[in-house]
């Protein structure tokens, strides 16, 4: 396959340095993309994956993991001003809303410090925690869960 790949690229190159117009498609015909998909096809939206549905949280693959966002955040908004994952995940809130609350962690400054607010460096949530989904590993790997966790 890589063969006739690289056969295809020489010809496309050698049609265009002779003055030839070569249609797009045949240029794209034999790429793929990591995930096997045809580069041709028509792209997808951003953000156009399967999130899964509200569930319970995914275990952790290591220590320290954050933990994975268990809902839907689309339509979150995270600003300067203003986090909606505060509407519930907040020390003030997060008994009638049922959500986890946020770590001790995240009311420390860089030098250990408590501070009486969230971070600034912990505030914008989805920097680390991200939704769960049915995503595929882009490459095949053999990562292992941490011993610990097991």
């Amino acid at each position: 396959m890589k063969k006739q790949t690289r056969n295809l690229v020489l010809a496309l190159v050698a049609a265009v340095g002779f003055g030839a117009v070569v249609p797009p498609s045949a240029m794209a015909q034999a790429v793929k993309s990591i995930r096997g998909a045809d580069v041709a096809d028509q792209e997808l939206q951003v953000g156009n994956f399967r999130p899964l549905p509200d569930q319970a949280p995914i275990d952790r693959d290591y220590v320290q993991q954050p933990p994975l966002i268990p809902h839907k955040v689309d339509g979150y908004e995270v600003t300067i001003n203003f986090n909606k994952c505060m509407d519930c995940h907040a020390w003030s809130r997060y008994k009638e809303s049922g959500a986890t609350k946020v770590s001790l962690t995240h009311f420390k400054d860089r030098d250990g410090g408590e501070l009486s607010n969230i971070s600034p460096r912990r505030y914008f949530c989805m920097q680390c925690h991200v939704p769960q989904t049915d995503a595929k590993p882009l490459v095949a790997n053999k990562f292992q869960r941490a011993e610990g966790l097991r």
